[in-house]
């Protein structure tokens, strides 16, 4: 899908069969926000995001469930990658706990105001990764994704660790959005089925 040259989708195609699918970037905040709620379970997730997404749930639930996340992915097929890291990455951004500092950025950048909005995720994601530097959540991005370790020069690492402190995502486990996604699409793509966690 490239948002360039396609029209943007509000449907997916499940079973052969076009069902809506609830676009609004309010839509697949929630989703992310409901993904990295611990107090969820499996079955919880499964059953809230098929609510969520769909105004009509399809009967087939894998396929609904894999519809859901390309859609959240913006039409973009992910792949694992088979990188040396640690597997583990900081949280950058949160959209309970910085909604202030989005909310402004998109205000103060693109004068949308986003409690007044029609936006369609995709347009919406575009727009937060091109948020210029000098709106301070990518400020605050920019100190949660330091690595400090690479950082030689004592008082300056002692100045980005403090900053790195003060914007900490409190009460929220450190995860990237795929690892959010990850007992949902391990399920997936492990051929596992989604129904039996319904």
């Amino acid at each position: 899908m490239n948002m360039i040259i396609d029209v943007l989708t509000n449907k997916v195609s499940v079973d052969g069969v076009n069902y809506a699918i609830n676009s609004d970037f309010r839509t697949s905040m929630l989703f992310e926000l409901m993904m990295a709620d611990k107090e969820l379970d499996d079955k919880q997730r499964i059953e809230n995001a098929l609510m969520l997404y769909y105004p009509i749930i399809p009967n087939d639930i894998n396929e609904a469930i894999e519809q859901i996340l390309w859609f959240y992915r913006c039409g973009k097929n992910m792949t694992k990658s088979k990188g040396s890291g640690s597997g583990k990455s900081d949280q950058i951004y949160d959209f309970d706990f910085d909604d202030d500092y989005i909310y402004s950025a998109f205000l103060d950048q693109y004068n949308i105001d986003l409690q007044d909005a029609d936006l369609h995720w995709w347009k919406f994601k575009a727009l937060f990764k091109s948020l210029k530097e000098d709106n301070e959540i990518v400020k605050i991005m920019g100190y949660r994704s330091m690595d400090l370790n690479k950082i030689k020069d004592k008082e300056e690492k002692a100045r980005y660790k403090k900053m790195k402190d003060l914007y900490k995502i409190q009460g929220h486990i450190s995860k990237d959005e795929t690892e959010k996604l990850g007992s949902i699409e391990n399920a997936l793509l492990n051929g596992g089925d989604m129904s039996k966690l319904l």
